[in-house]
C-alpha cells in the first residue's frame, strides 16, 4: 500500500528528508539526500483546493459554485496557501474596494460584513 508522503516527522514534526528512491518495475534504487518541494508541506485539503483553483482558472466565482462556499471564504483558503508555502499575505482589498464590490452586486451583504470583520482582524483599518 503506497501512503501519503510524508514532510514533517510524526513524532517531532521536524523537516523529513528523503534517502531513498525505487521504481517498482525494475526496483532502481537511488539514494541520496533528497529535500521535498514547498507543495510537499500542504494539507490534502489544501492541494484539493488548489487542483480546484487550476481548473476552474482562477475565477473566484466558478471555485465559489464548485465548492459551495463564499467569495471571503475563498480568499481565506487561498491566503491559507500562500502562507503554507511560505509566502506572507498581503491585504490588497480596502473597505472601499469591499463596499464597491457590494455596491456592484459581486458580492453579498453577509459577504461583506465578514470580509470587513477579516480587515478589522488583520488591523488593516484603512
Amino acid at each position: 500500500m503506497v501512503k501519503t508522503n510524508l514532510s514533517n516527522c510524526p513524532v517531532c514534526d521536524r523537516d523529513l528528508v528523503i534517502r531513498e528512491y525505487e521504481c517498482l518495475k525494475c526496483h532502481t534504487t537511488i539514494r541520496g539526500h533528497f529535500r521535498q518541494d514547498k507543495f510537499s508541506k500542504l494539507t490534502q485539503e489544501q492541494k484539493d483546493f488548489i487542483e480546484i483553483f487550476v481548473m476552474k482558472r482562477g475565477s473566484i466565482k466558478e471555485i465559489e459554485k464548485e465548492l459551495g462556499i463564499s467569495y471571503p471564504t475563498v480568499r481565506n483558503k487561498l491566503d491559507q496557501v500562500i502562507n503554507a508555502l511560505g509566502h506572507k499575505v498581503e491585504s490588497d482589498q480596502s473597505r472601499i474596494e469591499i463596499l464597491n464590490m457590494l455596491n456592484e452586486g459581486q458580492i453579498s451583504p453577509e459577504e461583506a460584513a465578514e470580509m470587513i470583520e477579516n480587515l478589522n482582524l488583520e488591523g488593516n483599518n484603512e
